[in-house]
């Protein structure tokens, strides 16, 4: 079975591309929106406690998730963004261990962490890596998991 290897990047890799296409193969824009922002500067996950990683299996890249302080939320919650895994590379538990390196970093700085998703596919997904469904209107999230016992 093939290592997969999870790394904090500070730029997109040329890879992106393929899996942005991929992406957007399946019907999912938030890659040409994490594209767009970077390239704009609007995002680029650099705020404190905020990161972006890169999933990659084989030397390949075949995932991408970020980490950001949540817009809608109090400043000690983080949202999960842009999280993608390409459709060969799913049921590889490389989406499970991206996600997870996502939340031991967030654990650093903040005490819980929300997303949102719209699909089946997603739903099921985060509640096997450990989020419970949520229904906070005002946070704008589906998903949330909390970090801390304080």
């Amino acid at each position: 079975m093939s290592q997969v290897n999870i790394q904090l990047i500070t730029h997109l890799p040329p890879e992106i591309q393929a899996l942005e296409k991929e992406a957007v193969g399946e019907g999912f824009r938030f890659m040409t929106r994490l594209i767009d922002e970077w390239n704009s500067g609007a995002n680029r996950f650099d705020a404190p406690g905020e990161c972006l990683m890169a999933a990659y299996l084989n030397q390949q890249l075949v995932g991408i998730g970020g980490l950001s302080v949540d817009p809608y939320a109090a400043k000690s919650m983080a949202r999960l963004r842009r999280v993608y895994v390409s459709a060969s590379s799913r049921r590889h538990h490389v989406g499970q261990t991206l996600v997870k390196a996502l939340i031991v970093y967030a654990a650093l700085r903040f005490q819980s962490v929300g997303l949102f998703t719209d699909t089946a596919e997603g739903d099921a997904f985060y509640l096997k890596c450990g989020f419970t469904r949520t229904d906070h209107e005002t946070i704008h999230a589906t998903h949330a998991m909390c970090l801390s016992n304080t």
